[in-house]
């Protein structure tokens, strides 16, 4: 059976659903600014690596969410132009509504929407979970890409790096991922892989990252998780290249 929802229902079953989401999870909306309640979940259910789409309309996300969705490593998302439609899935329900996943839209907007049961109204359901694979199929996964630089201007800058080498025995080191050395240093996640890509540190293939020669020498150790191939490193590459 399907139920009408006003602003307050919406929010309350779209934040019921995302939580109790057990295998699957779809959330489609032109725009994002997440509640730090629905970033609790979504980030809950990433440790727990589920399956977890988002898709929205503009690719100029705020600071904030641009670096808290780089550091849901596993969470995939997608961009389409065309998007006006806000819709949010998992396995067993679906919420239609006027409402983006936005904090604003939740606190000050009157919207509406419409909550549907797998379990109760299987047909409709369906309808709207084949529309939502539409417009994952549609829409343009984003990926890191690699900027082309000037030769001779990356010559010039590799002869002023003033990259310091720790030293070479890490036996007693601890050692950081990405998002680790972010929370320490206070740099975006996507910062950090800046710098250790232009120092030639490390560098991306596919969706995987891999160390240098040079990264070698700077302690990298190449691990591979449930989402690929990702690069540790020693504590003390804080001081030497991030600082």
């Amino acid at each position: 059976m399907s139920k009408f929802l006003n602003t307050t229902g919406v929010s309350y079953h779209l934040e019921e659903l995302i939580k109790n989401t057990t295998d699957r999870l779809i959330l489609i909306s032109p725009y994002l600014q997440f509640h730090n309640r629905i970033k609790d979940h979504i980030h809950n259910l990433n440790i727990q690596k589920k399956d977890i789409r988002i898709v929205y309309r503009e690719s100029k996300l705020q600071l904030d969410e641009s670096n808290w969705l780089e550091s849901q490593i596993g969470v995939r998302t997608s961009v389409c132009s065309t998007l006006h439609a806000k819709c949010y899935l998992n396995e067993s329900e679906a919420i239609v509504t006027s409402m983006n996943l936005y904090s604003f839209s939740q606190q000050n907007n009157d919207e509406m929407g419409i909550y549907v049961s797998k379990d109760t109204d299987p047909d409709l359901y369906n309808d709207i979970y084949t529309e939502a694979q539409r417009l994952l199929t549609i829409s343009e996964e984003i990926r890191v890409s690699v900027k082309k630089v000037d030769k001779q201007a990356e010559d010039k800058k590799n002869e002023k790096d003033q990259t310091k080498k720790p030293n070479s025995d890490f036996s007693q080191s601890k050692y950081l991922t990405t998002k680790e050395l972010s929370q320490k240093t206070g740099l975006s996640s996507r910062k950090v892989n800046s710098i250790l890509v232009d120092k030639k540190l490390m560098y991306k293939k596919d969706d995987d990252w891999f160390y240098t020669k040079k990264g070698n020498e700077f302690g990298a150790e190449q691990k591979e998780g449930a989402y690929g191939k990702f690069v540790v490193w020693p504590e003390e590459i804080i001081d030497s290249v991030l600082k």
